[in-house]
């Protein structure tokens, strides 16, 4: 807790916030007395604070669960029991609990003018302590038994929302239907509300009467709204809460003893093919894999892989000559490409002079990462790109590939001849991350598909760009895995294995002449890296321009490449020229030197290299490799090659392209579209349980506020309405708004990869994005809509039951789209749902129930009206009873018609409708359009 107080010293500062907003907002001058109305406004204070520190305990859910694997660890191997575990997390959230209760009603009790007595204020201050205690409980209960991120966000929205439905503030007690009276009398919040407000009510403030009535006007408050009025309840109150922090420990205890941690066990079924059957189906068989680390994993798909390769081999005994003549047949590919070379000359990289560093008294303002390297990258030719960390390989290769975000780049780089430009040069390279980043819920094909759909020019046809694709998944060896899932890495789908080949095949699927791998084989066992270098070996032999930064290879794959571009730290060249049979020129240079150690019989030639070129043998053998080199006749023949390669070949013309992408803007659309398609709807744990969440809740109100729409003769109905209203909105508008925040964050991970490789540009995938939300929103709205509107018993006219499902429909929307917005705006979704999370304690308190906009003083009005849940409560209650001239029967409002009502407590007019219409429609084009500009704009990927 020590060590993560920025999030304890972040609630701190929410809460001090909030308190701040609550206290000017119901301010002490502002609020009176005299009716009934009044005391309601004081309810709706208590009320706040109360869900303030209710909802303050939601961070617990994310730090449980977040600990539970390591917990399930140490249980497991009998560390302790599990009440030694729980026992220290309860008794350590007591002292927080003093804090940030202490916040709350020390800012906001007396400036709010709640009862002076002293007393009172320390009573508030013991019940809120309590329900602060009952809230951490919960949650920790609630993520102690969910075990997993998204089941706990559900379920803990689902038991929030029947807490605070049933608390007797949002439905008045008698209205509750009897299959529901259980619920009220379960929930905590219930009985920390009684507490509460008999607490204040009972006050001397509250003793005189109201006109016409011979009662104390608190008990007349507390009678209008069916809460308790004897002193007693208080009491009942404080024990219930007590009950409950014990209770849901105990059960948190309970969870962590008995529960197991969820295994990632999983099925692996692979395709039978007609190969398979001929081996008795070896293929065929399901594995199941528990917990496997997945570097070791061996799934049945490359299993059949072997089983195909060594049928293969039997019906044809490979020889040399076979081989030579599947490479030949290799080149001849479906669709043509023009070999290029690269060549660079004094390549300087450096970066702005970081500030710890200047803080050690160096005075330059930048600091050089490569010094002037140079070199030639040949058609057919593979280079294997070497050094120790820090020799700036992967920084040589993302300056020569165009992928650095930030720096200075000074030197010479052509392409065949021309000046290299970014535009152009990103249409005929590709470029291999080093991890693997794809979308998870496509297939294997899919991925190929839309690679080459987006990179392949437009006047390549449909069905060439197949066969194209046929032939880069037989050469990458892909075919097995067609309609595989790629997963996500470590969790599900692809082997690391796999998912290498799948990046080098999408990256081949653009048919570029030169192609970047950024350590290919690192993370790999030997038998995967054998595969993927096969690949690679493959790749070269079709006559592209390959180069591979490489760490540790073992010999096999460090004798597969042809030519070694080696780095010494602080990046310059020390060897740069053929490795030879056996790396034979490359050893012969280095033992040429004098003072070098030979290299011993079988010993592995870049390991040895890597050796005897290190800082300390230079300070030891008082030489400097990089100035050997410089002086070397390599040297001098390699800068030769440079100026040869760096004029333009006879007849030969400058890279031109008449477009930036290959594909025009509506193209681009269509394909993000269909990808984010299929994401979401291979993706149920977000679509089908969002979809399954709203109809439950729609069951749950139904039920819960059945045909009270229908009611209109008292106040406390129309109370009972809103209430119903503004507790749907909050509730599925949260749960949309946080549960799309995950789902976003990962795919824009891949977005900037594919960006990055010239693909698309950000408007296509944002506007993708955006569009492939509304149906499944539509779908929700509509369920949720038909199935409270006949629950509820609204009135059944035509237009007041679109206005009901469009109101609903838009505010989902914009909720969802406010989510992403966050996600667009923020470096990680972490970060998106503390500060999404700010805004919704926000917009509660002005939705305009808690406090009517009448109420509020003048200087918070302006925040009402550019509070979006607002507006759409003024919308759904204003298109439902605006227009009802139903006489009113009780309390203040004796003789009002439900309109007048209306107009005099919340300030709804109905002729205002196409107002609120067109702000809603206003707050939807506005998130969406934050979102957009967003991701086009901002960039958190710093390279």
């Amino acid at each position: 807790m020590k060590r993560n107080s920025f999030v304890y010293i972040f609630i701190f500062m929410q809460l001090s916030f909030m308190a701040i907003v609550s206290m000017t907002l119901f301010l002490r001058t502002e609020m009176n007395r005299d009716s009934i109305v009044d005391g309601g406004i004081y309810m709706g204070a208590i009320f706040f604070g109360l869900i303030m520190v209710m909802f303050n305990g939601m961070p617990e859910i994310s730090m449980t669960i977040a600990k539970l694997p390591v917990f399930f660890k140490q249980r497991d191997l009998l560390f302790f029991p599990a009440w030694t575990y729980a026992l220290p997390r309860w008794i350590l959230k007591i002292p927080i609990t003093f804090v940030e209760v202490a916040i709350w009603v020390f800012l906001t009790y007396y400036v709010i003018g709640f009862d002076p007595n002293v007393e009172r204020l320390f009573r508030q201050y013991f019940i809120l302590l309590l329900v602060n205690q009952m809230s951490s409980g919960l949650f920790r209960f609630i993520a102690a038994s969910a075990r997993n991120m998204i089941v706990a966000n559900t379920f803990g929205s689902f038991a929030l929302l029947i807490l605070f439905a049933l608390s007797g503030f949002i439905l008045a007690r008698d209205d509750i239907k009897s299959w529901w009276i259980w619920g009220y009398w379960i929930s905590p919040l219930m009985y920390g509300q009684s507490a509460l407000m008999v607490n204040e009510f009972r006050g001397n403030q509250w003793s005189h009467s109201l006109p016409g009535s011979t009662e104390p006007a608190g008990i007349e408050v507390l009678k209008s709204r069916d809460f308790f009025h004897e002193p007693k309840w208080y009491w009942i109150g404080a024990g219930g809460l007590a009950g409950f922090v014990i209770l849901l420990n105990f059960f948190f205890t309970v969870a962590l003893t008995y529960l197991k941690p969820f295994g990632s066990s999983r099925a692996v079924i692979s395709e039978q093919t007609e190969s398979n059957e001929q081996t008795n189906g070896i293929g065929g068989s399901i594995q199941l894999t528990n917990n496997e680390s997945s570097s070791n994993r061996v799934t049945n798909l490359e299993i059949q892989e072997e089983v195909q390769r060594s049928i293969s081999s039997k019906s044809s005994s490979v020889t040399e000559a076979t081989v030579g003549a599947i490479a030949i047949k290799k080149k001849g590919m479906v669709l043509p490409f023009e070999p290029h070379c690269l060549t660079f000359d004094n390549v300087v990289y450096s970066v702005d002079m970081p500030q710890e560093m200047k803080q050690q008294g160096i005075t330059e303002d930048r600091l050089v990462l490569l010094k002037g390297v140079s070199g030639a990258f040949r058609p057919g030719v593979l280079t294997a790109l070497m050094g120790v960390s820090g020799a700036g390989k992967t920084t040589l290769m993302d300056v020569l590939a165009g992928r650095k975000t930030g720096g200075y780049i000074d030197g010479n780089i052509t392409v065949s001849g021309f000046q290299k430009k970014q535009e152009t040069f990103a249409r005929i390279s590709g470029y291999c991350e080093q991890n693997d980043i794809h979308s998870p819920h496509v297939t294997v094909y899919e991925s190929l598909l839309y690679s080459a759909w987006l990179r392949l020019s437009a006047d390549v046809k449909a069905e060439t760009r197949k066969m194209f694709i046929e032939e880069v998944m037989e050469l990458v060896e892909l075919n097995p895995l067609r309609q595989a899932l790629v997963g996500l890495p470590g969790v599900n789908g692809l082997s690391t294995e796999q998912r290498k080949r799948l990046t080098i095949a999408v990256e081949l699927v653009a048919n570029p002449s030169i192609i970047f791998m950024d350590e290919p084989t690192s993370g790999l066992d030997a038998r995967a890296a054998a595969i993927v270098m096969r690949t690679v070996r493959n790749t070269v032999d079709t006559g592209r321009t390959v180069v591979c930064t490489i760490h540790q290879p073992s010999i096999d794959i460090f004798e597969a490449f042809d030519e070694l571009f080696l780095m010494k730290r602080g990046g310059e060249e020390i060897y740069v020229g053929p490795l030879g049979h056996h790396s034979k020129h490359l050893i012969e240079y280095f033992e040429g030197i004098q003072g070098v150690s030979k290299i011993k019989e079988g010993y592995n030639p870049a390991t040895w290299m890597l050796e005897v070129t290190t800082t300390a043998q230079e300070l030891a053998l008082g030489v400097d490799f990089a100035d050997i080199y410089k002086n070397s006749d390599l040297h001098r023949r390699n800068k030769a090659l440079i100026e040869d390669l760096s004029k333009p070949a006879a007849g030969s013309k400058e890279l031109y392209f008449p477009t930036q992408y290959s594909q025009s803007f509506l193209i681009q659309c269509a394909a993000c579209l269909w990808k984010q398609h299929w994401s979401y709807w291979r993706n149920p744990p977000y679509t089908a349980v969002r979809f399954l969440f709203t109809t439950v809740i729609a069951l749950v109100f139904g039920t819960m506020f059945w045909d009270l729409g229908s009611k209109m003769n008292k106040g406390q109905d129309l109370t009972n309405a809103m209430g119903s209203m503004y507790a749907a909105v909050l509730f599925l508008g949260i749960q949309n708004a946080s549960s799309v925040q995950p789902v976003v964050a990962v795919e824009r991970t891949v977005f900037y990869r594919e960006r990055a490789a010239g693909m698309y540009s950000a408007m296509p995938y944002a506007i993708s994005q955006v569009i492939i939300e509304m149906p499944y929103i539509f779908i929700q709205a509509a369920s949720y809509g038909i199935l409270v509107y006949a629950m509820i018993g609204f009135e059944w006219t035509a237009a007041k039951f679109f206005w009901y499902l469009f109101f609903m429909y838009f505010t989902l929307l914009y909720f969802t789209f406010y989510g992403m917005m966050a996600v667009a705006v923020t470096p990680n979704y972490h970060i998106a749902s503390i500060v999404s999370a700010a805004f919704y304690g926000l917009w509660n308190l002005f939705s305009g129930f808690i406090i009517p906009r009448p109420s509020m003083p003048v200087w918070w009005r302006w925040y009402y009206w550019v509070c979006p849940v607002a507006w759409t409560l003024y919308g759904l209650f204003v298109s439902q009873f605006g227009d009802v001239e139903t006489p009113l029967e009780d309390g203040d409002f004796i003789g009002q018609t439900v309109e007048q009502y209306l107009r005099s407590r919340y300030g709804f007019r109905h002729e205002f409708l196409g107002v609120v219409v067109a702000v809603i429609l206003g707050f939807t084009v506005l998130f969406a359009s934050i979102f957009t500009v967003s991701i086009k704009v901002f960039n958190f990927q710093r390279r």
